[in-house]
């Protein structure tokens, strides 16, 4: 899967609907779609220049750091379970903190020392619950701390 399907699988529900992705993948991209339209529409306006509240400039960052992170090498595509972590990490904020060229770093480090047992939750039928969202949390958090600022 090359960059371009990648985002518009992320952005928007494949033809043949929800039903056809993953209970974890609808979950962790629901509130990105419209994340990522609201970041589109404020950094457009954001390019004429003014000052930009805190809430503003937070929307930027996220928005900034959720485009970045659909980005995968040409001819290397990433198995679903993995897309599903590193989208979650993104959303979830533990990207925010990070300079954008830092990212794709940190998601190497995550793939290359995620424990296959988890990997493989994030296929299990049920999606994501609260209770299976605290092993990837503490996870992301440790793998994070080295590339935030």
């Amino acid at each position: 899967m090359d960059l371009l399907s990648f985002q518009k699988a992320f952005l928007k529900v494949s033809r043949v609907g929800s039903a056809a992705q993953l209970k974890t993948m609808k979950q962790v991209c629901g509130s990105s779609k419209l994340e990522l339209a609201q970041y589109r529409e404020v950094a457009a306006l954001a390019q004429f220049g003014s000052d930009l509240d805190a809430a503003t400039q937070a929307l930027l960052n996220r928005g900034a750091r959720l485009t970045e992170v659909p980005k995968q090498p040409q001819y290397a595509p990433l198995p679903i379970e993995k897309q599903i972590l590193v989208i979650y990490a993104a959303v979830n904020g533990f990207c925010d903190r990070m300079p954008l060229d830092r990212i794709s770093q940190y998601e190497r480090a995550i793939l290359k020392s995620i424990k296959t047992e988890l990997l493989q939750s994030l296929l299990e039928k049920g999606g994501l619950t609260n209770e299976r969202k605290m092993e990837p949390d503490t996870f992301l958090k440790e793998c994070a701390l080295p590339y935030t600022i």
